[in-house]
């Protein structure tokens, strides 16, 4: 990867029409992420977006250029969130009519939200399950209604609308030397990537995928796009099956890492995020820090722009959000426990093999019946990942018959 191709995106025209428009947000430097991993590190806050994510860039670029006469017959998009609310924006600013199509299972907050930034300009259709449901209608919409699509991420005036994040950047900080920044369908890493590459050729641009959704990674190596069986929708921003076929030439001339990040990890660098700086990300916002930990020994004495690109993260999922955390950091563990045939196991358990920091976060017999014989699934959760031997160790000592469901991913999922 890495390249100097010449590409025909104009941002500086793009940047100059999102003048008054988009925010331009913040380039903060981040004292303890640069201690912790002795280098500059900066964090370009897109999650302070007026819709809350980089998306409104692209769309309002891409619609905003298009002729008087298909901006009065109107536009289409799908989205399961973030580009709808940009695409809704956008309708409302130029006062046309917008059709939003988005999935029957899109949170109702999203909805709402999409409505607040169009208005009266905007109508939101929710049809089927998934992304790839809502992409066939609109598309369907748009050849019968001679109405224009407006695609989430494969289109030059929507890359070039993304890469103006890439001209802040630049105007702020000349001297970066990486910029580390999310990878879903690849706009934003195609249009900041195509810009900083020309501008700065020496820059090392470093994209960052969901470990489920390895989308562009396994297009460069199978030598373009290629659609995923399956994905794991956690990382809802970034998950996607396919990359665009722009964008992914876009990548792979311009960016110069891939790397993946467990979902797990992802939720604890959002939990840090929030804790330490009282910033709130959703999880594709914080791929790129938490890309930080693979790059440490290539990042020391650098100046870092980690792109957080979008803070639409709804509270209800930051419970599920600890979890993956937990499990991830190995502090937390869900066994079947088989209690010895005697008077007090239970007692035993609690007193003598739980450590004296260990909390038992859920506790329940699996069967209905003859439960003191039965097997129990148990939850606890460790101070310290390191315990975990000593604990199983104990279990073993006295007699207790588990089984680690943190080992066997089909017990698991079944179980908890």
């Amino acid at each position: 990867m890495g390249s100097t191709v010449p590409h025909k995106l104009q941002f500086e025209e793009a940047y100059e029409r999102l003048k008054g428009i988009v925010k331009r947000t913040p380039l903060e430097f981040n004292a303890s992420l640069s201690m912790q991993f002795n280098a500059n590190i900066y964090i370009k806050r897109e999650d302070l977006q007026i819709v809350r994510s980089y998306k409104l860039r692209g769309a309002y670029n891409k619609i905003s250029t298009l002729s008087a006469a298909e901006l009065a017959n109107g536009v289409v998009c799908a989205s399961a969130g973030n580009h709808a609310q940009g695409f809704a924006f956008s309708c409302k600013k130029l006062n046309i009519k917008g059709v939003i199509y988005m999935p029957e299972i899109t949170p109702k907050q999203k909805v709402k939200q999409t409505y607040m930034f169009g208005g009266d300009n905007v109508e939101v259709i929710l049809v089927g399950d998934t992304f790839d449901d809502c992409l066939k209608e609109a598309l369907a919409y748009s050849k019968e209604n001679s109405v224009t699509f407006i695609p989430p991420f494969d289109d030059d005036k929507i890359i070039e609308g993304q890469g103006t994040v890439g001209v802040e950047i630049f105007e702020d900080l000349p001297n970066v030397d990486v910029v580390i920044l999310p990878v879903g369908g690849g706009g934003l890493a195609s249009g900041v990537g195509a810009y900083l590459k020309t501008v700065k050729p020496t820059v090392t641009m470093v994209g960052v995928e969901p470990l489920g959704a390895p989308s562009m990674l396994t297009a460069m190596e199978k030598g373009g796009p290629f659609t995923l069986d399956e994905i794991d929708r956690f990382v809802d921003g970034a998950a996607v099956k396919r990359i665009g076929h722009l964008t992914y030439q876009y990548c792979r001339d311009y960016l110069d890492e891939m790397h993946l990040i467990p979902e797990g990890k992802i939720c604890t660098t959002i939990l840090k995020l929030y804790n330490e700086d009282a910033i709130v990300v959703e999880p594709a916002g914080a791929l790129a820090v938490a890309a930080l930990d693979q790059l440490k020994e290539s990042v020391v004495g650098k100046t870092v722009v980690c792109i957080v690109s979008g803070g639409n993260n709804d509270i209800e999922r930051m419970q599920e959000i600890k979890e993956k955390s937990l499990l991830f950091e190995g502090l937390k563990h869900y066994f079947i426990v088989r209690f010895p045939q005697r008077p007090g196991a239970l007692k035993l358990f609690v007193n003598e093999v739980l450590g004296p920091k260990d909390d038992i976060t859920r506790f329940e017999f699996i069967k209905k019946t003859n439960k003191e014989n039965g097997p129990a699934l148990v939850g606890i959760e460790l101070t310290d990942k390191n315990d975990f031997e000593s604990l199983m160790q104990r279990m073993k000592d006295f007699k207790f018959d588990v089984i680690d469901l943190n080992q066997d991913q089909t017990l698991f999922e079944y179980l908890v």
